[in-house]
C-alpha cells in the first residue's frame, strides 16, 4: 500500500485544537465538560463530518466517526480532555491521528471490509469521578453509587457538573447500550517517558500496560505545641508520613524493580506554625505491569504503613479511590505492527506502558494494541510537552497500515 497520511494536515489539526483551552500559564486546560471541552467537542464533530464520516455521540459524551462496513468494528482513538495546565499532544495526538487515517482511507479509496471508527473518550484524565469515565461507560463498567454521589476533583458533585451539559448520570450509565461489537482497538499516544528518545527509536510497540492502585490515606496523631512538647513525646503525623514515604520507596526499589510508588499530594492538619501536625492526609499510588506483583505491593506496603504507625503511636486510615488491572496487548496486533514497521523501514522496540490508557479499559471487550511515539525529555502533562512531527508521521503511518490490515 502506497498511501500515506498528510502530516501537514495532521499538524494543522493539532495546532488548531491546541488553541482551545489555552490558559494564562501557557498550557492547555480542557477538563471534560468544561466550556473549553465543549468547544473542542464541537470542533471535533465538524472535523469528523467534514471527513465524510458518520458522527455520533453516546450518553457519556464519547465521540465517534464511523466508516461503514460489515462485521465487527475496528476502532482507533484516545481522548482530547487534558489535565489542568497540560500539553497539546497527550491524547489529542491519538484522536487526530486516527481521524487522519480514516480521512486517508476515504481519500485514496483504500478497500476495507470491516467498519472503522475513530473514538474520543470522555475524561480519560480523571478530573471527574475516577479515571477513564468515558471508556468505562462505553463498556458498562461504572459503579452507579460512585457516579451518582461522587465528587469531582474540582469539588462539586458530578451531577452538578452535568447540569450544564446534554448528559446526566443516567445517560452515562446507559452509554454502553449503543456500543458496537468490536474487533480491535488501537491507540497512538506519546510515550510520556524518555526511553524511545534515549534509544533513538521513533516507534514503540506496547506489549503491556501497568495496573495501579490509587488511595487516599492518613496518618493520625495528636496536635501539640511545637515549643513545649518534647520530641520523644510527640505523635507527629507528618513524621509518620515522611518515615513511611522513605521506607515504601526503598522497599519497592529493592524488592519490586520496575514497579512504582508515588505520594503525589500532602495536606497537614491543622497546618500552622507552632503546632505539631495531628493528621497528614496524602494520595498514595503504586503501579506494576504484573498482577501478582501489584497484589504483593498492596499487602507489603500497607504492612509497612501499619508498622510505621504503630512504632510512632499513630493511627493509619486508607480508602481506595481507583484501581486498574495490568493488561497485555494482543500478540497478533503486536505481530502485525512489527511487520508493518519493517514494511515502512521503521526502527521499533517493544515496551511496557507505566501510564494507564483507554486501551487498558477496552481490553475487556476486544484485542488492543498501542503505538508510542517519543516526547521530548519524556515530559508530559505539562506546557513543555513536545513531539517531533517526523515521529508523529511515522507513528500515524504505522497506525494507518495496521487499521487497513485489520479492516480488510
Amino acid at each position: 500500500m502506497d498511501a500515506r497520511i498528510d502530516i501537514e494536515r495532521l499538524k494543522s489539526d493539532l495546532e488548531e485544537l491546541g488553541r482551545i483551552g489555552h490558559d494564562a500559564a501557557g498550557g492547555i486546560s480542557r477538563p471534560s465538560f468544561s466550556s473549553a471541552d465543549m468547544e473542542a467537542r464541537a470542533w471535533l464533530r465538524a472535523k469528523i463530518e467534514a471527513a465524510g464520516l458518520a458522527y455520533r455521540q453516546d450518553g457519556a459524551g464519547n465521540q465517534f466517526g464511523r466508516l461503514e462496513g460489515r462485521g465487527k468494528t475496528v476502532m482507533a482513538g484516545s481522548h482530547i480532555d487534558t489535565v489542568l495546565n497540560g500539553g497539546m499532544f497527550d491524547g489529542a495526538a491519538g484522536v487526530l491521528a486516527a481521524l487522519e487515517c480514516l480521512r486517508t482511507i476515504c481519500m485514496y479509496k483504500i478497500p476495507v471490509t470491516r467498519p472503522l471508527e475513530i473514538a474520543s473518550f470522555t475524561d480519560e484524565e480523571g478530573n471527574l469521578v475516577g479515571d477513564f469515565l468515558g471508556s468505562r461507560a462505553f463498556l458498562g463498567l461504572l459503579d452507579r453509587d460512585e457516579i451518582a454521589t461522587g465528587r469531582t476533583a474540582f469539588g462539586p458533585p458530578l451531577a452538578d457538573i452535568l447540569k450544564n451539559t446534554p448528559f446526566s448520570v443516567e445517560t452515562i450509565l446507559d452509554a454502553h447500550k449503543t456500543r458496537p461489537e468490536l474487533e480491535a482497538y488501537l491507540e497512538l499516544h506519546i510515550e510520556q517517558g524518555s526511553l524511545l528518545e534515549e534509544e533513538g527509536v521513533p516507534v514503540g510497540i506496547v506489549e503491556r500496560i501497568a495496573g495501579k492502585r490509587y488511595r487516599r490515606c492518613s496518618f493520625i496523631g495528636r496536635a501539640a505545641h511545637a515549643g513545649t512538647t518534647p520530641l520523644e513525646l510527640r505523635q507527629d503525623a507528618f513524621l509518620g508520613l515522611a518515615d513511611f514515604a522513605l521506607k515504601a520507596t526503598h522497599h519497592v526499589a529493592a524488592r519490586h524493580y520496575g514497579s512504582m510508588v508515588t505520594i503525589g499530594r500532602v495536606v497537614l492538619h491543622p497546618g500552622s506554625f507552632s503546632v505539631v501536625p495531628a493528621r497528614a492526609d496524602f494520595t498514595f499510588e503504586f503501579r506494576s505491569p504484573d498482577a501478582a506483583e501489584l497484589q504483593a505491593l498492596e499487602t507489603e506496603l500497607f504492612a509497612i504503613a501499619s508498622d510505621t504507625a504503630s512504632s510512632r503511636g499513630l493511627g493509619f486510615a486508607s480508602k481506595e479511590v481507583d484501581k486498574t488491572t495490568p493488561v497485555a496487548a494482543a500478540p497478533r496486533l503486536v505481530g502485525i505492527m512489527e511487520e508493518e514497521c519493517r514494511a515502512l523501514g521503521l526502527l521499533s522496540m517493544k515496551m511496557t506502558s507505566g501510564a494507564g490508557h483507554d486501551a487498558q479499559i477496552l481490553a475487556a471487550a476486544c484485542d488492543v494494541g498501542m503505538i508510542f511515539i517519543p516526547c521530548a525529555d519524556g515530559i508530559s502533562h505539562s506546557p513543555a510537552e513536545m513531539i517531533g512531527w517526523d515521529d508523529l508521521e511515522k507513528g500515524a503511518n504505522l497506525l494507518l497500515r495496521t487499521l487497513v490490515r485489520l479492516a480488510a
